[in-house]
């Protein structure tokens, strides 16, 4: 079993004065369970699945797919926008975080040392 976890923090998209400025989110991969996706888990039940693709390219350009959006926000940071039925969570987060997570699921799982960027 290869399963690669990441805790990161990010930055909340509001423009609510009540809303905390950073949050705690846990990036996983488990190549057992499905060796072509990853999740992301922000504070409370909320956890988003989606292609480990789509995180790459949303890094180089806006990319989506579903209830999920990824772009690449200047040279340092990464917007990630999740649609559900209660609405939208937007956060940021730097990019250096996301390319580490991805560099370490190409390492542990099934798609080979691919090189990401």
């Amino acid at each position: 079993m290869s399963v690669v976890e990441q805790y990161a923090r990010a930055h909340v998209v509001t423009d609510s004065p009540e809303a905390p400025d950073a949050v705690p989110v846990i990036l996983r991969y488990d190549s057992d369970a499905d060796p072509r996706s990853v999740r992301v888990g922000l504070p409370g039940p909320h956890e988003w699945a989606f292609s480990r693709d789509l995180l790459e390219e949303g890094l180089h350009a806006p990319a989506g797919l579903g209830d999920v959006r990824i772009w690449p926000c200047g040279r340092v940071q990464a917007v990630m926008e999740f649609h559900s039925a209660r609405g939208v969570d937007v956060v940021q987060i730097e990019s250096k975080t996301l390319i580490r997570f991805l560099r370490r699921t190409y390492l542990a799982g099934a798609g080979g040392a691919r090189r990401v960027s």
